[in-house]
């Protein structure tokens, strides 16, 4: 089984416009896909790859082109700055979750295996999904299904959590699916536990707001010119990409100047966004709900 299979590949390597002596992120590194076709472009000039998971670090290539950082890309500018970088000519994330850690049943990112509901991305921190679910109020609970898995019936879900948990655990994925399961849709089980799922690694991980500050530190580390290159996996992350990048906030509210004209601090490459095309999701058919978007500093 590959470690991962980028989605987009060809699309988002065109999206950096590489040049040779450049100076690039890859800040979701993981297989290292993105990297090894940045590497290929370079002659002088520099890749940092960032991946919070230990298990990406196997990924590296013995290349002196690139450093790698086994760090949360939330820390962007002050890695760079350690590592003697002022600033960069683009940068490329590829959100979400990578195969390997999805087919590592014991990482418990899936409803699809019986095991223990971790969901760390980097597995030096203290929260685990089994811990959030044990332990959250039943309010703060239902705000995660809301807002990361967007359940319209996220309190009556969470009530079902909170009342089982006084009795028994709720530790492992096939004891949260038969506290949950009486909410699944009949014949869209899959998509609804994939939302359950969804929301519970996007808070254990602060994926929302780990993603907000990256976006905003490469306000201040990308020259002019400069390439941002997004993959996003679902809706939340998307809106915040797409928010940010036509407006350089989280909210999409433009701002104008004296004379009426729209202040953006990117020039939007891909106006709506690419999706694989059907011969990709033939291949891959875990790329169907990707999206690039391309942005260029101004």
């Amino acid at each position: 089984m590959a470690y991962h299979i980028p989605a987009l590949l060809d699309e988002s390597i065109e999206g950096l416009n590489i040049r040779p002596d450049g100076i690039y992120v890859d800040a979701t590194f993981g297989g290292g896909g993105h990297s090894v076709e940045i590497l290929k472009q370079l002659t002088t000039g520099k890749l940092i790859a960032f991946d919070q998971d230990e298990d990406a670090r196997q990924n590296v290539p013995d290349d002196r082109r690139i450093i790698f950082l086994e760090q949360n890309f939330r820390f962007l500018k002050n890695n760079l700055i350690y590592n003697g970088i002022k600033s960069i000519d683009g940068l490329i994330a590829d959100l979400g979750v990578s195969f390997h850690q999805f087919d590592e049943a014991e990482r418990g990112f899936t409803f699809r295996h019986d095991a223990p509901l971790d969901m760390r991305m980097n597995r030096n921190g203290t929260l685990t999904a089994a811990s959030l679910i044990q332990t959250a109020d039943e309010p703060l609970l239902a705000d995660i299904f809301y807002n990361y898995g967007e359940l319209t019936n996220s309190r009556r879900i969470a009530r079902s959590i909170a009342e089982a948990r006084s009795f028994k655990t709720v530790t492992s994925a096939g004891e949260l699916i038969s506290v949950i399961e009486k909410f699944a849709p009949p014949r869209q089980e899959n998509k609804f536990y994939a939302k359950v799922f969804q929301a519970l690694r996007i808070a254990v991980n602060h994926e929302i707001d780990f993603l907000k500050e990256l976006l905003l530190q490469t306000l201040e580390m990308l020259n002019t010119g400069g390439r941002l290159v997004v993959i996003t996996y679902h809706s939340l992350e998307d809106r915040v990409v797409k928010n940010f990048i036509r407006t350089g906030n989280f909210e999409g509210i433009g701002k104008k100047d004296f004379y009426g004209n729209s202040e953006t601090p990117f020039r939007i490459v891909t106006k709506k966004g690419i999706v694989p095309d059907a011969e990709e999701i033939a291949r891959n058919s875990r790329s169907r709900s990707a999206r690039l978007r391309i942005a260029e500093k101004i």
